[in-house]
């Protein structure tokens, strides 16, 4: 009996519908401008957070005041800054990897990042650290750059290691030129590989 009901009312409508064809296509233009407007505004609020990332400049003192979970927020921050895909997997889980970025050379980067909260008065990052990151950088995470990073420092048995297994060590001065310049990381990095995509400046 229900179903009797429902198919008839289901006709009324589609009578009445083809009866006042109008309503049909004004709903359309309805939708079709509201939908319009919402693309567009979705479109500014999009360009305006490029903008707002284009311009985040960050002295080291400020990020000495984050906790470790938002100094790893900070650094993708950084990354999306210089045009990179980057994403935060920090956490438990993570395999040595807290960071993951692509750039805009379509090199594929994954960063350790080591927060201090006494800068580079706290304990140097040590080669266990960097041990790790070689296990799964490029492993795991197919990355053609693997780096670990703080605001700190580095302890002297881990900058030549670093060097020997092709890991990028930013310290405490390269973190701080990076954060408040406007230089990409590859620019201050060494032995960078060459991009993956032609670029415009390549």
């Amino acid at each position: 009996m229900a179903a009797v009901v429902a198919i008839g009312l289901a006709a009324a409508a589609v009578q009445w519908l083809l009866t006042h064809w109008w309503v049909l296509v004004l709903t359309a233009v309805v939708v079709s401008v509201a939908g319009g407007l919402w693309y567009q505004q979705a479109r500014q609020r999009a360009e305006w957070a490029r903008v707002r990332a284009r311009a985040l400049r960050l002295r080291i003192a400020e990020l000495d005041a984050l906790d470790h979970r938002a100094f790893e927020f900070a650094i993708r921050d950084l990354m999306r800054r210089d045009g990179c895909k980057a994403e935060r997997l920090g956490g438990a889980g993570d395999n040595a990897c807290d960071v993951r970025a692509v750039d805009p050379a379509g090199r594929v980067w994954a960063i350790q990042c080591k927060h201090r909260r006494n800068g580079d008065r706290g304990s140097a990052v040590g080669v266990g650290v960097l041990q790790q990151v070689n296990g799964t950088a490029r492993q795991i995470h197919g990355a053609d750059i693997a780096v670990v990073l703080t605001n700190g420092r580095f302890s002297s048995k881990s900058i030549p290691w670093g060097k020997e297994n092709r890991i990028h060590l930013v310290d405490r001065r390269v973190l701080g030129e990076w954060a408040a310049g406007s230089r990409p990381l590859w620019d201050l990095l060494d032995r960078i590989p060459p991009p993956r995509r032609p670029t415009a400046l390549s």
